[in-house]
């Protein structure tokens, strides 16, 4: 009965069912989890942070490849988004160590959204960009790079 309850309080309120369940890890209450909606959202959350890494690697190719194939336009809004993704995807990565392993993946996944992204910021050919950006993805993270053409 207790756990049919808190599944409806998932569906009605979600807000209110997760201060229950953590409420109940708190006491070490298993009776009062909800087993089932507590796996899956455990699950989601993992996914959260992943495609948290995947958005900021296609922002920061994006700009870099901006900065390096349009050097006329370089500007501080571009140097800060690029410091600020840096720092964001480093803080990441220390936040969520596991999510290392997926690092040079994710970078390779958006290559190709950066380069169509990059050309559109640009109004460049998409040909004028590489089809593998002219640097990796730890050469991205690091504040002291600044790609040239």
């Amino acid at each position: 009965m207790v756990a049919v309850c808190v599944s409806k309080l998932h569906r009605a309120d979600f807000y209110g069912w997760t201060k229950d369940q953590a409420a109940a890890l708190k006491r070490r209450d298993p009776k009062a989890l909800d087993w089932e909606n507590l796996s899956e959202q455990l699950q989601s959350l993992g996914k959260t942070e992943a495609r948290a890494l995947y958005k900021s690697y296609v922002v920061l190719p994006t700009h870099l490849l901006q900065w390096a194939y349009q050097p006329e336009k370089r500007s501080r809004s571009w140097r800060n988004t690029i410091a600020n993704q840096r720092s964001a995807l480093r803080k990441h990565l220390a936040e969520n160590s596991s999510l290392k392993a997926r690092d040079a993946a994710e970078f390779a996944d958006v290559c190709e959204i950066s380069r169509r992204e990059a050309s559109t910021e640009t109004d460049m050919d998409v040909e004028a960009f590489p089809e593998r950006p002219p640097f990796t993805a730890a050469q991205a993270r690091e504040p002291e790079f600044w790609p040239e053409r």
